[in-house]
């Protein structure tokens, strides 16, 4: 058993404590509640970033106590919406989120995962009829190492987890993102991820 905040109420974040709770770990959500964030990293091994990514640098840096020496779990994506609610474009081109946040927090062990998937597949990768695949960013392999089990406790096979390496590679699953509104226009919101085939 693990305890884990999740900051960030809504399907995301829900959905993600909801299951990780299932899984026996021990789960606090971090609403919009002053000092609700404060105390939820304070008391939490893993605090999971399932905020919306466009707010989420400010909003965690001034975490930055809190989450010294924390592992700081980012599963979202900043960018800017287009006039639908969808993705437009990414805040930060040629960069990422996960890597704005691992400059703003130095002593916090930043792991980029589930980022590339409609939130059910998150935590129902079985869901889908062909095999999903789910990325790995970071600096650290002992936080990518518990961040791996988290997903294997979340139903995720050990075969589809990939490590992509530092966490400079985590803009190019933020940047996959931009698939995201155009699969749902000529689909629909029917849950989907991005997956390697070999």
């Amino acid at each position: 058993m693990t305890t884990i905040a999740v900051l960030g109420n809504g399907r995301v974040g829900g959905n993600l404590a909801a299951a990780l709770t299932r899984a026996g770990h021990e789960v606090t959500v971090a609403d919009r509640e002053p000092g609700a964030a404060v105390d939820a990293a304070r008391m939490a091994r893993i605090v999971i970033n399932a905020t919306p990514g466009a707010g989420s640098l400010e909003r965690l840096a001034a975490l930055r106590k809190e989450l010294h020496d924390k592992i700081l779990v980012d599963v979202s994506n900043a960018t800017v919406d287009g006039p639908d609610g969808l993705p437009a474009d990414l805040i930060y081109p040629g960069s990422s989120l996960a890597e704005q946040l691992q400059e703003a927090l130095p002593e916090t062990r930043v792991v980029k995962t589930l980022n590339t998937m409609l939130f059910p597949v998150m935590t129902a990768p079985a869901m889908l009829t062909q095999t999903p695949t789910v990325f790995l960013s970071g600096e650290d392999p002992l936080a990518k190492q518990t961040v791996r089990e988290l997903l294997v406790d979340l139903g995720w096979n050990k075969e589809w987890i990939t490590d992509l390496g530092g966490i400079q590679t985590a803009r190019a699953t933020e940047a996959a993102i931009l698939f995201v509104p155009h699969v749902i226009r000529s689909s629909g919101f029917e849950p989907f991820a991005i997956s390697i085939a070999r």
